[in-house]
């Protein structure tokens, strides 16, 4: 039905007829001629329609805005002065020739060109919505990122390979979303939060190296970058170990970036221990690009007369860290209790600080209501260890060690976006050396960080069974961009015997491991090679691409922060004779 696309006619094509079809973006009437801006997905194009033409005229007369049309006309430049450098067709218009009404259109909901149309809105209309070039553009983004990925790993010998959708639950992660069987009465499957178990098992089968860009399913609570249904770019591959997967992996995303966002990334990306993160940023997942790290000062103040300090300070699992920011002197005293409120999001009870006015004449060239508590050596000290020059200002942090990372970590970043101390625009870092347990205080046990297939440093079982868990570490390594976390992998067990052993160590006894992942033992006694992957989040890879604040503005057809999708309204439920067949009852909860 046409010849071009409305954003390919340039001067390319001056003098020439075309065919272009499209919907109306605007339509302007100036003086007995009539303009209509008309829209696709690769752009704008004028054109112009005079009296002369009296059936077109009168046609391009009754349009209006999201009337899909058809023109036939022939181009033409633009009258000097009035070209659009925004557009790539901008030096050129059509007149119009023929036009051929497609549809017409109600009024939209809203305007492509408003700015403060509410994300209900836009969700409940979402076919309107994604007509608004910004969002064409972040799904041709999507398409392009997508596209990009197949092309690296078919020419590096990997094979696309599907998974299942209807799978078993699985313990150890999120919630599952539970589809019951018709012909199971009972029973259930689980919709897949990652194709973890299925990629192993394909390196066990000898396929060697596979990838997938995927769907998965996780019912957890919402944020930003998090939604129900995501897609991973999935990867395994066999006999290769944690240095070989992240040089390739690194050497996709640098070309990636490069050919998609037109961005430079270094060669090679930075490398930080999970332990040196933690301990410097708060956080293992740190934005390099804020110029700010946590100290440790509990050693200072173990014995000082403040409480605040000295309890957390000779607790095994407290931390007292200070931070210093840049030019914080000027942060007025409403700012520091806005802040005050902010880490105790996060748990902390308050945020203490010192400002800097003179480092060089000591206590007497500071301001702080804490300077009372604190003696002049660890006053010294704790200016030297922050590098506190005059203007700045420290805050401290004071809890159990999660609580002061958290806080902390949290709060770097608020200063750092506040106050625009960003330095540079992109920051990768891989993250490695993994703790290969975590401790969970409210369940009184442990849990796998990553997952319970992931290989530890060690080889030896007996050093896994007895040494102390939480000094083990993992073969496991995350890609962190500008402090989103993009990607995570490791090296897998493929050994039988450490795999039990692994379980074990998680509580996990042989019965319920056999109940669980009995295929996955089974399969490890017949031959299973060493491997290894890596999944990345390709939305918030999208996101951070296209510079959209949400990853709902990636996806063509998000859920809400509630996992309701206003389109279709979905979630809903379903008449008595479906749940009936998939032997279901529902118990709603009780009003009051």
């Amino acid at each position: 039905m046409r010849t071009h696309y409305c954003g390919e006619v340039t001067e390319a094509l001056l003098d020439q007829d075309v065919e272009i079809c499209g919907w109306v973006h605007r339509r302007r009437d100036h003086g007995g001629v009539i303009f209509i801006d008309l829209r696709d997905r690769e752009g704008l194009l004028q054109v112009v329609f005079d009296p002369d033409r009296d059936t077109a005229f009168a046609t391009a007369d009754r349009a209006r805005p999201e009337w899909v049309l058809k023109i036939r006309g022939r181009v033409r430049y633009r009258p000097e002065g009035t070209e659009n450098a925004n557009l790539n067709s901008g030096k050129v218009e059509v007149l119009g020739h023929e036009i051929e009404v497609l549809n017409q259109a109600k009024t939209p909901p809203f305007q492509l060109d408003e700015d403060d149309v509410g994300e209900d809105v836009r969700l409940r209309h979402r076919y309107v919505d994604l007509r608004r070039p910004e969002m064409q553009q972040n799904l041709i983004t999507r398409a392009r990122v997508t596209g990009f990925m197949h092309r690296f790993l078919d020419q590096h010998g990997f094979l696309d390979i599907e998974t299942p959708m209807l799978t078993r639950a699985t313990p150890e992660g999120a919630r599952d979303f539970l589809v019951p069987s018709r012909l199971h009465a009972g029973s259930f499957y689980a919709l897949p939060q990652s194709p973890q178990l299925f990629k192993q098992l394909l390196m066990m089968s000898g396929l060697d190296r596979y990838y997938q860009i995927v769907r998965c399913f996780r019912d957890e609570d919402l944020r930003a970058d998090r939604q129900p249904e995501f897609t991973q770019l999935d990867v395994e591959t066999s006999f290769m170990d944690e240095d070989q997967i992240t040089t390739l992996m690194e050497q996709m995303f640098r070309n990636l970036m490069r050919e998609v966002a037109g961005v430079e990334l270094p060669e090679p990306f930075p490398r930080m221990t999970y332990a040196e993160a933690v301990e410097r940023y708060g956080i293992d997942r740190p934005d390099l690009r804020i110029p700010m790290e946590l100290v440790t000062v509990g050693d200072l103040l173990a014995d000082v007369d403040f409480k605040v300090f000295a309890a957390p300070a000779a607790d095994p699992r407290g931390r007292v860290a200070a931070m210093r920011v840049p030019g914080g002197n000027a942060l007025t005293r409403k700012q520091i209790d806005e802040y005050t409120e902010f880490v105790g999001r996060y748990g902390a009870k308050g945020l203490a600080y010192i400002k800097v006015n003179d480092p060089a004449a000591g206590a007497e060239g500071l301001q702080s209501p804490i300077l009372k508590f604190l003696p002049e050596s660890a006053i010294t000290e704790i200016l030297s260890r922050t590098g506190a020059r005059a203007g700045d200002l420290i805050f401290f942090g004071a809890d159990k060690a999660k609580v002061v990372n958290e806080s902390l970590a949290a709060l770097r970043v608020r200063v750092g976006h506040d106050l625009d101390l960003l330095e540079g625009d992109w920051a990768p870092l891989w993250v490695v050396d993994f703790p290969m347990f975590e401790y969970d205080e409210d369940d009184g046990r442990y849990y796998a960080l990553h997952h319970p297939f992931t290989a530890p440093q060690t080889e030896s079982v007996d050093e896994l069974q007895t040494a102390d868990p939480e000094a083990l570490l993992s073969r496991a390594y995350d890609l962190v961009l500008n402090g989103t976390e993009l990607g995570g992998g490791s090296i897998r067990i493929h050994r039988p015997d450490m795999q039990s052993a692994v379980f074990e160590r998680l509580g996990i006894g042989a019965e319920e491991a056999r109940e669980k992942f009995g295929f996955l033992l089974d399969a490890l006694d017949y031959g299973t090679p060493p491997h290894g992957g890596i999944a990345f989040g390709l939305d918030r890879i999208v996101m951070m691409i296209a510079g959209a604040g949400s990853i709902r503005d990636v996806m063509a057809f998000p859920k809400t922060q509630t996992g309701a999708c206003l389109l279709t309204n979905a979630p809903a439920e379903v008449e008595e004779s479906a749940l009936r067949d998939l032997h279901v009852r529902v118990r709603k909860p009780q009003k009051g």
